[in-house]
């Protein structure tokens, strides 16, 4: 190393020592100054609670009605759902016990209605399926609901659907397939 980089590096590290004695304890002490007075001035706010809302009992007015665990009312609870599981069982048996057609193996969301057309005087849908081209006429099933077609216009196909609410309860609901505009 030559002598004149020796004396510029030592003169590096005194500017450099002078420079951090420049940070003396007198500024950390005037920072800690600081910060303990805005301690000192910062006060938290604390909303207090709202009172608690008295408990007034209220007196029980059901004393001469059915009690609810009794026997008669169990009776009649059970009534009713028997009388609700003989509908369900009439709307569904006649489902079950015919024979499937081809176009009820499909779910109803893939069936796609591309036409229409009269036929012996009848409207006859032509829907696709799987790129195949079916002919549906009122009182045919379709769809994996028990859906059989009630009508049949130009534009739409309709169905009443036997399918099972939240509850399990057989119930009817109609659908509707509409005509898919510039289909292929």
């Amino acid at each position: 190393m030559s002598a004149g980089k020796r004396v510029l590096t030592a003169l590096s590290l005194v500017a450099i020592v002078f420079g951090l004695s420049g940070c003396s304890s007198s500024d950390q002490e005037e920072l800690q100054e600081w910060m303990t007075q805005q301690r000192n001035a910062t006060k938290p706010k604390v909303e207090p609670l709202p009172e608690p809302t008295k408990f007034s009992p209220q007196p029980y007015g059901q004393e001469g009605s059915i009690e609810p665990f009794s026997n008669q009312k169990l009776t009649q609870a059970l009534k009713r759902e028997s009388s609700q599981a003989t509908a369900n069982a009439a709307l569904i048996a006649p489902e079950l016990s015919r024979r499937k057609e081809p176009l009820e193996a499909y779910p109803l969301d893939a069936i796609v209605m591309v036409g229409s057309l009269i036929k012996v005087g009848q409207p006859v849908a032509l829907v696709r399926i799987d790129n195949l081209i079916y002919q549906a006429r009122v009182g045919n099933y379709l769809g994996q609901n028990y859906g059989r077609i009630t009508k049949v216009t130009e534009t739409d196909l309709a169905l009443r659907e036997i399918v099972q609410d939240a509850a399990g309860e057989w119930i009817e609901r109609t659908a509707t397939l509409q005509l898919l505009e510039g289909s292929k």
